[in-house]
């Protein structure tokens, strides 16, 4: 965040071309990995990210097993390859810590884990491009992934991050907005009840334009799911050993 002298904000479009309340293309497909429970591939705009999900299954260490539900772990990760950022890192790094632990939170409050005590649920995403927005796009890769795998959740999930930049508010954060605008607040919204699963902010907004915000991230966030109910539909459709083609 910062960066005010570049200008995100040429004749009211985006750099990309986009009117402040238009999301990027959003490609979602479901059942891409054979070996996992489930999967997900999410393209949206620039970013490219696979999710799988494994279990519930035994926990490992066995002592980490809680009699009551299943543990839900998640590990995201970023490529080397991703981006000009990440070029040439490997393994993990205190963002992609913290992002696997807030991704994590989302689903512990979403996955039904009482059904499934003295287990784990594993939850893998890697980004294989990066373009901004990467934790809204894995929340929204990793819901497909888990109904995919038939763990049963209170409610499905979405994720949309809003922002500021050129005094202009914004819905899906390219890179540069991301990086140089005024604001940015990813959010994750359970489609059904509306509830906010996940709400980050950095930079400085005023409480009537957080509620625009909001406004802006539930049209963006009904559209997702969609989306999501769409690749689950055309994976049942083609059939379970029906091998997705790329």
């Amino acid at each position: 965040m910062g960066g005010q002298n570049v200008q995100l904000i040429v004749d009211g479009k985006r750099l990309d071309g986009r009117k402040p309340d238009e999301m990027r293309n959003i490609r979602i497909e479901a059942g891409v990995i054979p070996e996992a429970d489930g999967s997900a591939f999410i393209e949206w705009g620039g970013n490219k990210i696979i999710c799988g999900v494994y279990g519930p299954r035994e926990c490992i260490p066995r002592h980490g097993a809680n009699p009551y539900k299943a543990t839900v772990k998640c590990r995201y990760m970023m490529s080397p390859f991703a981006s000009l950022d990440e070029h040439g890192r490997s393994g993990p790094s205190r963002r992609s810590n913290e992002l696997s632990k807030v991704i994590r939170e989302v689903f512990e409050n979403l996955i039904i884990a009482e059904k499934f005590p003295n287990t784990q649920i594993d939850i893998f995403i890697d980004v294989l491009q990066a373009e901004g927005g990467t934790r809204t796009a894995s929340v929204t890769a990793a819901a497909v992934a888990l109904v995919n795998a038939g763990i049963p959740m209170k409610d499905m999930v979405s994720a949309v991050a809003s922002g500021k930049a050129g005094d202009v508010l914004l819905v899906d954060l390219g890179k540069e907005e991301d990086n140089f605008g005024q604001s940015d607040m990813p959010i994750a919204m359970s489609h059904s009840d509306k509830n906010i699963q996940l709400l980050q902010m950095d930079g400085l907004l005023t409480k009537d334009e957080i509620a625009q915000m909001l406004d802006q991230v539930e049209k963006g966030c009904d559209e997702l799911n969609e989306k999501q109910a769409d690749a689950l539909k055309r994976f049942y459709e083609r059939g379970e050993e029906e091998k997705f083609e790329w």
